[in-house]
């Protein structure tokens, strides 16, 4: 039989899950999109992303999720024949780069496999080859979503400074943001991408980029982007409409301006603690599975690992049967594996995810990590005692 008759709870890395007020804050008819209270609720929106970004630069927004803001990002900095240097710690990092080369752009990689951090060093001594300075920019992620490795910005951008190489950095945060700090400008950041549907408890659906001056010098010239996704007049619009080109997304504005409410109400240094400690709960649980079992962190280096989602190998073991007991008996949903598509991983069979974003608090967390426990009970997965202890001592820790 199933058990699962109350709400089911998602902790997957995206979309997360969204706050009753958020939802209801949709539930409302539609406002004029020409002038009033709409125009306000979106200056405010974009006042107070900027605050979380840490930037005093430009913000533009689109109707798009993650991938869209990848184009967007490489349609207003790249021509096509230009050339971008890839760090690569995971599929996400890939999938936006092969989004750049079907744009035309000269893509070369930096790989750093799929369980680690970069290496900055590595970096500064590549770009240091680059004599001639042909490498226009630099990208990466934050936190790549499928490998749940978590790359070090202001030493990526030491790197740069240390090998005196002019190239735009440019950071894809869509799994960090408002769960991992960014300090943009601080720390030295150009081109900073993220979305609704992660850290900021929203439906899919808008992508913001924000960027600053030096990219803009930069930039592709503005004649030569695509109408679209140039961010030009959507960061500095004359007219409300050019926000987003066009229509208004009016009630996930509704909903972002609610989900920003819960944000600075908790406060963000508060937010970021949150999701430090529910990470390290995560680890300690998944840790203790691991000490009789094949259950283990895919980033073993706790330097390295995402404070947003967590990705866990287990060989041997058929994860896709374990998610769907999760799923039919107990309402619980975890992240499939994404980048763990070869013969190694089973073709994905021997890993998961779990997200642990956004709108999240204890008897959440720790009711799908028991789930979990009585999943990997029933399913005759091999684990060692004591893995949602070791969540709770986190938690009674450090509350």
């Amino acid at each position: 039989m199933s058990l699962s008759f109350g709400r089911d709870l998602y902790l997957t890395p995206g979309p997360s899950v969204m706050p009753d007020s958020v939802l209801a804050a949709m539930m409302r008819a539609a406002p004029s999109i020409y002038d009033g209270p709409i125009v306000d609720l979106t200056e405010s929106i974009v006042t107070d992303l900027k605050t979380i970004a840490g930037t005093r630069h430009q913000l533009a927004m689109y109707i798009a999720n993650g991938h869209g803001a990848w184009e967007a990002a490489l349609e207003n900095v790249f021509a096509p024949g230009e050339k971008a240097l890839v760090v690569h710690t995971g599929n996400f990092a890939q999938s936006w780069a092969n989004v750049a080369e079907r744009m035309g752009i000269e893509v070369s990689y930096l790989h750093f496999g799929t369980d680690r951090a970069a290496d900055a060093a590595v970096l500064a001594e590549t770009l240091r080859a680059d004599a001639t300075h042909g490498i226009k920019a630099v990208f990466c992620t934050q936190t790549d979503t499928a490998s749940s490795a978590s790359n070090d910005i202001p030493a990526l951008r030491a790197a740069l400074d240390a090998a005196g190489h002019p190239a735009l950095l440019m950071v894809d945060c869509v799994a960090s943001f408002a769960c991992e700090r960014f300090e943009m400008d601080a720390w030295g950041v150009d081109v900073m991408l993220t979305a609704s549907q992660k850290g900021l408890m929203c439906p899919p659906g808008i992508a913001y980029v924000f960027y600053n001056e030096k990219a803009e010098a930069r930039a592709r010239p503005k004649p030569d982007r695509a109408p679209y996704w140039d961010w030009t007049d959507r960061a500095n619009p004359g007219l409300y409409y050019q926000y987003f080109f066009g229509t208004t997304p009016t009630h996930l504005l509704y909903a972002q301006r609610e989900a920003l409410n819960l944000l600075l109400a908790e406060g963000m240094e508060n937010v970021f603690r949150r999701h430090e400690i529910f990470a390290q709960a995560v680890w300690a649980a998944v840790e203790a599975w691991g000490t009789a079992g094949p259950l283990r962190l895919n980033v073993a280096n706790r330097a390295h690992r995402s404070r947003a989602v967590t990705a866990v190998r287990a060989k041997g073991v058929d994860c896709f049967a374990l998610q769907k007991w999760l799923r039919h008996k107990t309402g619980l949903t975890l992240g499939k594996p994404i980048g763990f598509d070869t013969p190694e991983f089973g073709n994905g069979a021997h890993a998961f995810r779990i997200g642990h974003m956004g709108h999240m608090n204890p008897p959440m967390l720790l009711g799908g990590l028991s789930s979990l426990q009585a999943g990997l009970i029933a399913c005759g997965i091999a684990h060692g005692a004591g893995g949602v202890d070791a969540a709770v001592q986190v938690i009674a820790a450090n509350a």
